[in-house]
C-alpha cells in the first residue's frame, strides 16, 4: 500500500498517559471464533508461521505495532497489473497497523519506509508467501477523510492476531456502519468515529465514541424528534447486534444528532460539536461533514454574538448552581442522611418514628441517659444539622460555603459511625430477647398439645419427656420435634448464662418456627375431630340444621346450606332442657369454640328433644353417623 506524501488532514497527537495493553488471548480467540469459516480455516492452516511472524515483529517494534491481522485472499493480477476474478490463495496477506501519532524522531514517511522494509524482511525470513501490508494509523484515518473505504472493508473482514484495541474497534464500527447504511442510507448524513479509537488509546471493553448525523430536512410523516428517537433506538440495537456478531466486547457509545440541531450547535459554538468536527474521523460522509471540518480549520465557522454572550454568562450561572447545590447539601441531603437512621434506631428500640424536632430529645433521653450507649457529643451533631436546615429554610442563614459543607460531611460520617455501632447493639439485644419469645411460644404449643391428650399442669422440665412419651412414641407427631424442644430449652439456658451466640439464636428460631407450625396443626386437626363428635345434624322439612354442644352451652344453626343462617344460643340445664334461648352469631360461636381445650362431654336427655321442636318445628329428625 502506498504512503501519502502530503496528508490533507491531521489527527491530533495523543498524550501518552499509560501504555495500552493489547487484547488478551481470550478476547482474540473470541473474535476469531466468529470469523467466516473460509477465513478461519485459512488462519488455522497458517497459524504457526503467522504467530511466529507476529512474535518477532513485537519483539522489535512493540511500542509502534497497533495490530497484526490476517487479511482475506487478494485477487490475482494480470500482466498489466489489473485485478482478475481469481483469488491468490498462495499469498498470505497480513495487515500490520503502526501507531505514528507521536513519531518525533523521523517523519511519517521515513517511519513508514523503514518499518515496511524491516517488516517485509521478517516476513520473508519465515515464509516468502507472507505478504505484509504496513499501514500507518494516520493513513487509515486519511482514507476516511478522502472517502475511501476499501481499507475499512478489509479491516472488517480480517482475522486479528495481535491488537491494542484499534483494529477491533474499527472492525466493529465498520460492520455497524454497513448495517445501518443498508437500512437507513437515505437518512444518514455522516457516521463519525471519535475519542480514544482515533488516538489509538482504546483498550478491550472500553466504549467506542460514535456520532451519527441524520437528515431531517425532508421529514413529513413524523416529527423530527420522533425520527431521531426511532432511528436512535434501532441504531443502538444494531450496535449490540454487531458486537455479538463478531465477538468484540467494546460497547458503542452512540450520539445521534438530527441535521437541523447539529447546524444550530455549530452556530451556537457548542463545544461538543466543535470537538467532534476538529477530532472526528468520518467513516461515512454524504459531503457535509468534511466541508464543515475544512471550514472550521480555515476559521470560517465562528460563534455568533449570542453564543459568545451565552458562554460568557454560563460561568455566573454555574456558580449560582453550585451555591444552590451547597445549600441543598446543608438543607436536605445531610439532614435526611442523619435523621432517617436516627429514627430507625428509635424504631428498633420499640418507639414509633418521632417527629424530626423530637428525634434528638428522644435519642438523648433513651440512649444517652437511660441506656448509656452513646455519648452526648454525637447527639449534638444531629442538633447542629437540624438547626442549620431550619436557619437555611427561614433565611436566617443566607449562604452555606464549601468549607462548611466539608466539616459537616466529616461530622456526619462520625455520627453515622456511632449510629452504626448503636444499631448492632440494639440488634443483638433484640435477637437475644427474641429467644425468650421463641421459648414461650414453644412451651405454649407443647402445653396445648399435651392438654389435647388430657395431660394438664405439666412441669416445664418434664415437658419434653412427656411430649415424646405421649405424642412421639405413638407416632402422632414426627420424631424430630423432641430435639427442637431440647434445642430451644438449651438456647434459653445459654441466654440466662450470657453464652448465647447469634448463630444459636438463628438456629433456634428456625427450628422453633417449624416445630410450632407442626404442633399447632396437630392440635387443630385433633380439635376439629373432637368438635365433630360434639355436633348433631337435624333435618326439618327440606332443610338441614346443626347442633353444637359445648358442655353446658348449645349453639343451634337452622340451615347450614344458607349464606346467612339463623344461629341460636342456649344454656343446658341439669335436667337436660334448654333455657335462655336467644339469637347469636358466628363470631360468638367461634369465640366459644376457641375456649374449648379438652373434648366436651356430650349427654343427650329427653327434654332437649322437646325443646328442639320449639326451634325447628314438630317435623324434626336427629341424624346419627
Amino acid at each position: 500500500m502506498t504512503q501519502k506524501k502530503d496528508a490533507k488532514q491531521k489527527v491530533l497527537p495523543k498524550e501518552k498517559v499509560k501504555e495500552i495493553q493489547p487484547l488478551s488471548k481470550e478476547n482474540i480467540d473470541n473474535i476469531q471464533k466468529k470469523l467466516p469459516k473460509e477465513l478461519l480455516d485459512r488462519l488455522n492452516a497458517n497459524r504457526p508461521k503467522l504467530e511466529d511472524f507476529c512474535t518477532k515483529l513485537l519483539e522489535r517494534f512493540k511500542e509502534y505495532i497497533v495490530s497484526v491481522a490476517l487479511l482475506p485472499p487478494a485477487r490475482k493480477r494480470d500482466a498489466q497489473g489489473n485485478p482478475t476474478n481469481d483469488l491468490d490463495l498462495e499469498s498470505i496477506n497480513v495487515l500490520v497497523l503502526v501507531d505514528d501519532s507521536d513519531s518525533l524522531k523521523m517523519s511519517k514517511e521515513e517511519l513508514a519506509s523503514k518499518l515496511t522494509s524491516v517488516v517485509d524482511k521478517v516476513a520473508s525470513d519465515i515464509d516468502k508467501n507472507i505478504k505484509p501490508d504496513t499501514v500507518l494509523l494516520s493513513e487509515l484515518w486519511q482514507n476516511c477523510f478522502d472517502g475511501k473505504d476499501e481499507l475499512l472493508q478489509m479491516v472488517a473482514l480480517c482475522a486479528p492476531l495481535h491488537d491494542k484495541g484499534v483494529l477491533s474497534s474499527v472492525k466493529l464500527t465498520e460492520i455497524h456502519k454497513q448495517m445501518i447504511l443498508k437500512k437507513f442510507e437515505r437518512y444518514i448524513v455522516a457516521y463519525v468515529i471519535a475519542g480514544k479509537t482515533v488516538y489509538g488509546d482504546i483498550g478491550a471493553g472500553e466504549d467506542i465514541d460514535l456520532f451519527i448525523v441524520i437528515d431531517d430536512t425532508d421529514v413529513k410523516r413524523m416529527t423530527r424528534a420522533e425520527l431521531k428517537d426511532k432511528l436512535r433506538a434501532i441504531i443502538v440495537g444494531m450496535g449490540m447486534e454487531a458486537g455479538e456478531m463478531i465477538g468484540v466486547t467494546n460497547r458503542l457509545n452512540i450520539q445521534v444528532y438530527i441535521l437541523t440541531d447539529f447546524w444550530d450547535c455549530l452556530k451556537e459554538a457548542n463545544p461538543i460539536t466543535y470537538t467532534l468536527l476538529r477530532d472526528g474521523v468520518p467513516m461515512f460522509d454524504r459531503g457535509i461533514f468534511m466541508p464543515w471540518k475544512q471550514l472550521l480549520r480555515m476559521g470560517k465557522i465562528k460563534p455568533s454574538a449570542e453564543a459568545i454572550d451565552l458562554f460568557m454568562s454560563s460561568g455566573d450561572h454555574a456558580l449560582k448552581r453550585i451555591r444552590y447545590k451547597l445549600r441543598d447539601i446543608g438543607q436536605e441531603e445531610i439532614y435526611y442522611a442523619l435523621l432517617t437512621p436516627s429514627q430507625a434506631a428509635l424504631m428498633l428500640y420499640g418507639i414509633p418514628p418521632p417527629a424530626p424536632k423530637e428525634t434528638p430529645h428522644l435519642l438523648r433521653e433513651i440512649f444517652v441517659k437511660k441506656e448509656n450507649c452513646i455519648e452526648e457529643k454525637y447527639i449534638k451533631i444531629l442538633d447542629d444539622v437540624i438547626k442549620l436546615r431550619t436557619d437555611l429554610m427561614n433565611g436566617k442563614k443566607k449562604d452555606f460555603t464549601g468549607t462548611e459543607a466539608d466539616k459537616l460531611v466529616e461530622d456526619a460520617k462520625t455520627y453515622m459511625k456511632e449510629i452504626g455501632k448503636l444499631f448492632k447493639k440494639l440488634e443483638m439485644t433484640k435477637e437475644k430477647e427474641n429467644i425468650l419469645n421463641t421459648y414461650d411460644s414453644v412451651i405454649t404449643a407443647t402445653r396445648d398439645a399435651l392438654k389435647s391428650e388430657g395431660i394438664e399442669n405439666i412441669d416445664e422440665k418434664e415437658m419434653a419427656k412427656k411430649f415424646e412419651e405421649i405424642l412421639v412414641n405413638s407416632n402422632k407427631v414426627p420424631q424430630g420435634l423432641v430435639r427442637t424442644i431440647e434445642l430451644v430449652c438449651k438456647a434459653k439456658e445459654d441466654y440466662d448464662s450470657g453464652k448465647l451466640s447469634k448463630e444459636d439464636i438463628e438456629k433456634a428460631n428456625k427450628e422453633a418456627r417449624i416445630y410450632i407450625k407442626s404442633v399447632v396443626e396437630y392440635v387443630q386437626r385433633k380439635h376439629g375431630r373432637v368438635m365433630e363428635r360434639a355436633k348433631l345434624k337435624v333435618k326439618h322439612g327440606d332443610k338441614y340444621g346443626e347442633i353444637i354442644m359445648l358442655d353446658d352451652i348449645v349453639f343451634v344453626i337452622d340451615d347450614i346450606s344458607s349464606d346467612k343462617p339463623t344461629i341460636h344460643k342456649a344454656n343446658v340445664t341439669p335436667e337436660g332442657s334448654l333455657s335462655e334461648v336467644g339469637k347469636s352469631s358466628f363470631e360468638e360461636l367461634e369465640k366459644a369454640i376457641s375456649k374449648i381445650s379438652i373434648p366436651p362431654k356430650v349427654f343427650l336427655k329427653e327434654p332437649i328433644f322437646e325443646d328442639l321442636k320449639k326451634i325447628f318445628g314438630k317435623d324434626v329428625e336427629v341424624m346419627l353417623g
